[in-house]
C-alpha cells in the first residue's frame, strides 16, 4: 500500500500530549506504523559521553503513531490525503483543497 505520509511532510499532531503542534517528519518505519517528527513527542535520554560527543541529558524526539498525524495542506489546515492518476503516475493529493502534493 502506497505510504500516504512520507519523510519530509510537514504534519501536524491530531492526539496526545503535544495535540497540535506542528513540524517536519525526519523518518518513517512503516511496518510499525510511526513516524518520528522533529519537535514532538521529545524525550530526555541519558547518554554516556564519547571521544567525539559530549555526554549528559539530551533530547530526542521519539516516534508517533501515525494516526495521530495530519498532513498541512498549503492553507496550513489539517487534510486527508487521497491518491488519484494523473496520466500514468500515481499521485498524492490534498482532499481539503484537491491540490497534488510534491507532483
Amino acid at each position: 500500500m502506497a505510504a500516504k505520509l512520507r519523510k519530509g511532510d510537514k504534519v501536524v499532531v491530531l492526539a496526545g500530549k503535544d495535540k497540535g503542534k506542528e513540524g517536519t517528519i525526519t523518518s518513517v518505519d512503516p511496518s510499525a506504523g510511526k513516524a518520528v517528527v522533529d519537535g514532538v513527542n521529545i524525550a530526555i535520554r541519558h547518554t554516556r559521553q564519547t571521544q567525539n560527543s559530549q555526554g549528559g541529558r539530551l533530547p530526542q524526539a521519539n516516534p508517533i503513531e501515525l494516526s495521530n498525524l495530519a498532513l498541512l495542506d498549503k492553507n496550513g489546515k489539517a487534510t486527508r490525503v487521497g491518491f488519484r492518476m494523473e496520466g500514468d503516475k500515481k499521485v498524492r493529493f490534498a482532499k481539503t483543497t484537491g491540490d497534488v502534493i510534491d507532483a
